[in-house]
């Protein structure tokens, strides 16, 4: 499904972190904002189902990119992942310039990520329209799966079994 390209973002512990630290693992990623108010907190909500159901020495990797740098800082970042019980050997908070996520979110891993015009906002925490997907990337972060997460018909325990069954296949992979 395509290539990750290399990237170098920050941390919620302000630690930069590169494609190279992911390579070798298989991992979730999606992309959200934490003044959302919308599907946000329900896909975190799952990110932490995900980390919960494969055991502590598991080697699966789960990031979370923001699609509002501006706002979501480390420190914010750190408050939402504490908020979650993220395990930060495990699950990664990303943010970095507008352009290095877009880079990443959008031209790399196929992620839709843009802001709200003012008057198409409903509230005035609605300001991007994203993705709602998960991807699963292999150890040799090629994308190997996207995964519906919000939406008309979708089935949040199914959901969560298949990305999880997608991960325990992938791990098995060299």
């Amino acid at each position: 499904m395509g290539q990750v390209a290399d990237f170098t973002l920050t941390n919620q512990d302000g630690r930069t972190v590169s494609l190279a630290d992911l390579r070798g693992h298989v991992w979730v990623t999606d992309i959200i904002f934490t003044r959302c108010t919308g599907p946000c907190l329900r896909m975190t909500g799952l990110m932490r189902q995900l980390q919960e159901a494969l055991p502590p020495g598991n080697q699966a990797k789960f990031v979370t990119l923001t699609t509002d740098p501006e706002y979501d800082t480390p420190a914010v970042l750190k408050t939402r992942a504490n908020q979650f019980n993220a395990d930060p050997s495990r699950w990664l908070f990303l943010t970095g310039t507008k352009k290095q996520i877009a880079e990443v979110a959008v031209n790399s891993l196929k992620l839709t990520a843009v802001p709200k015009e003012p008057d198409k906002q409903e509230t005035p925490a609605d300001l991007f329209i994203h993705s709602t997907q998960f991807v699963v990337v292999d150890k040799q972060a090629q994308m190997r799966g996207f995964f519906d997460t919000a939406g008309e018909g979708v089935d949040p325990t199914k959901t969560k079994s298949d990305i999880l069954n997608a991960v325990r296949r992938l791990e098995k992979e060299r």
